[in-house]
């Protein structure tokens, strides 16, 4: 069915071209709105209404080239009414959005700032009406329900930051722990993990400039198979961990940070504690093996809050990883058994609970989500936020931390796990560390049996990643459009400027506002096309995937169109000539 089908209502103009029509699902009551100017030039609309709400935009379909949100995955086309459709919640991407032209230029960009009620967001292009439609119903909203738009920016990047701002950042800022390199055991070890190994791993990781491990799946009793059978007791696997606490000790004297993985709304059938919860688990096959529990339940919420708590308290650790939080949607829109109504508003009170109580017990824990709960609606609980799986995919790393950062009020961006054949050649293997520059990287490969080349390779990137870090996770970040990929990506704070190129584009630099400028060539090509503006740009250090110096340079670069050698997967530093 198109949005055109839907019984018409009439709309009234809020911003640039965008409309608005309010309606509710309520029968006998109504709904009322208010538009004020905010002193960010943002648009904050104030919805009125004791029951659910139908949000119904439209702007004219002029230019528009692309639909970015949350969740969009690969989908970032202006789709028909009748396909774009996705499923929101405080656990399940945000409410927010933006449609831009073919300049990259936003149409519409807003996003709600309560992040909590279940929403169904449908939109597309409008064939009958030839506009652009974004319809958003509401379930158990509270009054007043409140959006907030962003003008019409010269990017999505742009109209993005412009929201973050009205949706706040995390009071305490970022901890020092969630902006270090990661080593994973995930790609590395799967569940193969044992003390001896992980040990051995974890001082290699240190000397690289690691500053924290996570123990991914494996660790727990009956953790094998690639399935979740066993989950729910969460107990060290004595034959692989014979004294846990003091196994996290010796990691920790190394001086990594130590979290480990948990799912505590999963319930295995062979857990011991599966036949005194499962009457709270109707749904199974959520993941290979496993129920769902049902956080509207107070039993399930006490259960969640106890196994993170005595994991932190007992083994010493800094923090937990904390997995597969979006199965709980399967209970969106169904009758609560317990004593909340709505999914969304029982995960929140669950994850009040659990971060209240794990920084009683280890003050300044470090927590893990990862796609799709990493909106600004997990900012209050989440300190890293990490891109879905996706192995050895550079592209996708690259596109999923980009996105996560355009709509992140709060907690540090993190890649996926980083993993590549370790018989191939660097410059693949530096092309991983390259998808995931913009963010902090997760290393997991395996260690202690990488070629000195590929060693080296690593220690240079995490070197050179580690120098820009304030660049690249603090600086103004402008990645182009989402449905290019995003393959030309500027970070710039101060004089500073690191731009990474994926894509044969010609890549822009501005000498007047970046006295240093590193260049990182992530493409096959050993070339790379500038257009310096506003001065000349000098090549003083050049480097190949591997992290060698290959050549002395002076070399002037620009004003205009100039062509500079860079090899594959390797790396310029340039500054501007005197």
């Amino acid at each position: 069915m198109t949005t055109a089908g839907l019984v018409p209502a009439p709309t009234e103009p809020l911003l640039d071209d965008v409309r608005l029509a309010v309606l509710t699902g309520t029968p006998g009551v109504s709904a009322r709105w208010e538009r004020s100017t905010q002193p960010d030039g943002t648009e904050l609309v104030e919805i009125h209404s004791g029951g659910e709400l139908e949000i119904r935009l439209s702007v004219p379909l002029g230019d528009a080239v692309g639909f970015w949100h949350p969740d969009a995955g690969w989908t970032r086309t202006v789709v028909a009414d009748w396909a774009g459709l996705a499923h929101v919640s405080l656990v399940s991407g945000a409410v927010a959005a933006c449609l831009y032209d073919s300049s990259g230029a936003s149409m519409l960009a807003f996003a709600a700032l309560d992040p909590v009620p279940e929403t169904t967001m449908r939109y597309g292009v409008s064939e009958e009406n030839k506009t652009f439609v974004v319809h958003l119903r509401v379930t158990a909203a509270r009054s007043p329900y409140r959006l907030v738009f962003a003008p019409a920016s010269s990017s999505v990047a742009t109209a993005m930051r412009t929201l973050r701002g009205a949706l706040g950042r995390m009071p305490a800022g970022v901890p020092e722990g969630a902006r270090v390199p990661v080593y994973s055991t995930w790609y590395g070890f799967s569940q193969a993990v044992e003390a001896s190994a992980v040990e051995a791993e974890a001082g290699l990781a240190a000397e690289l400039g690691c500053g924290a491990i996570i123990l991914d799946d494996g660790w727990q009793e009956l953790g094998t198979g690639r399935g979740y059978h066993g989950v729910g007791d969460w107990r060290p696997d004595p034959a692989k961990f014979p004294d846990f606490a003091a196994h996290v000790a010796r990691v920790r004297r190394t001086g990594l940070a130590y979290l480990v993985w948990v799912a505590p709304l999963l319930l295995g059938p062979e857990a011991d504690c599966f036949a005194e919860l499962s009457v709270h688990a109707p749904v199974a096959g959520v993941v290979p093996g496993a129920h769902a529990l049902d956080p509207r339940v107070p039993e399930v919420r006490r259960h969640a809050v106890d196994t993170c708590v005595r994991l932190v308290r007992d083994y010493g650790l800094d923090g937990l990883k904390i997995d597969f939080l979006e199965t709980v949607m399967a209970y969106a829109g169904t009758p609560s058994p317990g004593d909340i109504a709505d999914v969304g508003t029982a995960m929140r009170v669950l994850l009040t609970e659990l971060v209240m109580a794990v920084e009683a017990v280890r003050p300044g824990a470090l927590i893990e989500f990862r796609q799709p709960y990493v909106g600004p609606g997990m900012t209050p609980f989440g300190t890293m936020l990490r891109a879905n799986d996706c192995p050895a995919d550079a592209v996708a790393n690259r596109v999923r931390t980009i996105d996560i950062g355009l709509l992140a009020a709060g907690g540090a961006v993190h890649s996926d796990m980083l993993m590549w054949d370790p018989a191939g050649p660097v410059s693949s293997a530096a092309r991983q560390l390259i998808g995931a520059l913009h963010s902090v990287p997760q290393i997991s490969a395996r260690l202690g049996t990488l070629s000195g080349e590929h060693r080296r390779m690593l220690a240079f990137w995490l070197e050179r990643w580690c120098e820009l870090r304030a660049v690249l996770l603090d600086g103004e970040v402008e990645p182009g459009r989402p449905d290019e990929l995003y393959p030309v990506v500027r970070a710039a704070l101060g004089e500073r400027c690191v731009v990474s190129v994926t894509a044969d584009r010609v890549v822009p630099l501005d000498a007047r506002r970046h006295a240093k400028v590193t260049v990182v060539n992530g493409t096959a090509s050993g070339r790379l096309v500038l257009d310096v503006d506003g001065g000349v740009l000098r090549a003083v250090r050049i480097f190949d995937a591997g992290g060698s110096r290959i050549e002395q340079s002076d070399r002037r670069l620009g004003p205009g169109l100039c062509v500079l050698d860079v090899p594959p997967s390797g790396l310029a530093d340039l500054e501007v000539a005197p």
